[in-house]
């Protein structure tokens, strides 16, 4: 299938904060029109199985009451992809993870949170490949809360899960490095330690 797709990657810069927070906005807005357009959805009866309302945008068994999926992405790592249909729309996005201890950090938030779907309503258990989450908003969603709240919802998201796991990542290091000084303090030698073995050797 085409794939629509927004790229908001600014050129290489030495300013990598200054870059970043460039990015963040437009992005940001971007999902947010297209989250706003995606969700104008309707109650829709499946055409395979009599009585049964089912999102399209899952199973996927009439191409025509599908959309075009839109990817906007601001950098290599960090994408958002939407999928919508007629009574239903996929969200899915894709964390920035720069090392090792980020995607550690990405993988158990996501877990602890996919675990408690139940809670969020609109959150899948399992994200769409290549995504670190997802979510999915049906007519039902629409009609028994406010769109412009679920959009508010996802935005809000985006924008603390970052915070979220620099947090957690500062608070690792940290004790990272009290860990390592206590184990320094106990393994290295005291002077008075090493002059008494410098007399031994002699």
């Amino acid at each position: 299938t085409v794939q629509y797709k927004y790229d908001f990657t600014l050129p290489h810069s030495t300013n990598l904060r200054s870059s970043s927070t460039a990015t963040l906005r437009p992005y940001l807005n971007a999902v947010r029109a297209t989250l706003q357009a995606a969700l104008c959805l309707e109650n829709f009866s499946s055409q395979v199985v009599e009585r049964h309302n089912k999102p399209e945008v899952e199973v996927r068994s009439s191409k025509e009451l599908l959309l075009q999926p839109v990817i906007i992405s601001r950098n290599e790592k960090e994408k958002v992809l939407i999928e919508g249909s007629i009574n239903s729309v996929r969200v899915s996005i894709a964390v920035k993870q720069a090392d090792e201890i980020e995607k550690i950090l990405c993988h158990k938030f996501m877990r602890f949170m996919m675990m408690r779907a139940e809670n969020f309503f609109i959150l899948r258990r399992k994200p769409v490949e290549g995504y670190d989450i997802s979510f999915l908003i049906t007519n039902f969603h629409t009609e028994q809360m406010y769109k412009h709240k679920l959009v508010d919802f996802v935005i809000h998201f985006m924008e603390e899960i970052d915070k979220e796991i620099s947090e957690m990542k500062l608070s690792v290091n940290a004790r990272a490095r009290i860990v390592a000084e206590e184990f320094l303090k106990n393994v290295s030698p005291s002077p008075s330690a090493l002059l008494c073995h410098f007399k031994d050797l002699h």
